[in-house]
């Protein structure tokens, strides 16, 4: 009879049993995750997250404040040479936007682990296998396709009076009447409000598309369905994140409008509108990635970390 467990110089290792092979891994380190197959979860956030994705956006953006200004900066320049080329201009514009905002993202990342944003990252999303560059363009294509439609709903909602509004501040003094005549029209207020909700329900399905797509390598259907329902699970903290962005936007106005009578200087809020702009631009793309990572788990910060 054979002694299953032999000992002795020439018995050889020990057969592995189940309470040993469950420790050693439990005591072997995890292997790192693979981001083209990563399974994230979706995670219920509480409402009050919502205010500290605001809060942590800032936070990072005081870490690297001229690297992160100066990558929007660098997209705002691109958008002008863009919108220069005829016909193709506002497509590829609004179509690069969901590319940008996982630029972003990207970049955020890279804030967070004490690294440097450099230029390049803004291409690095299509710098990957072919199926998720697909994927990503497809989604540039679908929200370009779709900001159009909206556009020509709203055109036809408001008979093209904020298309003329628009065309009446560019001339400045000489448009200040029509400005105020237009601004007095119920159907421009009517026609602004169906641009606010359709832009915002726009949002919701691309709001974490794009990281799906580049972090857990999701098709664009796939993606877009996953981000409307982490977007509607946490509503909640979806609402207090805008009204915290409304908050600071308006907290920030009356302080410039105070100052500026304080101090006698009127035109203070007109100096700083542009750095300001630039700086609550720059902090707004920064806070998606904190989005996303606290809808999607841990596993989300693991694999935006690989």
């Amino acid at each position: 009879m054979t002694d299953p467990n032999p000992t002795g110089p020439d018995a050889g290792p020990p057969a592995s049993t189940p309470t040993a092979a469950a420790a050693h891994q439990r005591l072997s380190p995890p292997s790192p995750p693979d981001t083209r197959t990563l399974p994230l979860t979706l995670q219920r956030v509480p409402a009050r997250q919502g205010l500290g994705w605001v809060k942590e956006a800032f936070q990072t953006f005081v870490r690297r404040p001229l690297a992160m200004a100066g990558l929007f900066a660098l997209f705002m320049f691109s958008a002008l040479m863009v919108m220069l080329l005829p016909l193709v201009g506002p497509v590829l514009l609004l179509g690069s936007l969901p590319l940008v905002s996982l630029a972003f993202m990207l970049a955020t990342q890279t804030v967070l682990a004490g690294r440097f944003p450099m230029p390049g990252i803004a291409v690095a999303p299509l710098r990957t296998d072919r199926q998720r560059r697909l994927a990503l363009l497809q989604l540039g294509f679908a929200y370009a396709l779709a900001s159009f439609v909206i556009m020509a709903l709203s055109n036809a909602v408001d008979g093209g009076r904020f298309e003329a509004l628009q065309d009446a501040m560019s001339r400045g003094a000489e448009g200040s009447q029509a400005v105020s005549v237009l601004l007095d029209d119920g159907q421009l207020v009517f026609g602004v409000a169906v641009r606010l909700v359709l832009a915002g329900l726009l949002a919701v399905p691309f709001w974490h598309a794009p990281a799906l797509v580049h972090w857990s390598g999701q098709g664009m259907v796939q993606a877009l369905f996953s981000s409307t329902l982490a977007v509607w699970r946490n509503r909640g903290a979806f609402l207090v994140y805008v009204l915290a962005w409304g908050g600071a936007l308006g907290l920030f106005a009356f302080a410039a409008n105070f100052i500026g009578l304080v101090f006698g200087a009127p035109q203070l809020m007109s100096i700083v509108m542009m750095p300001a702009a630039l700086m609550f631009s720059t902090v707004f793309y920064t806070s998606l990635y904190f989005t996303f990572v606290d809808c999607f788990g841990e596993r989300a910060r693991e694999a935006a970390a690989a």
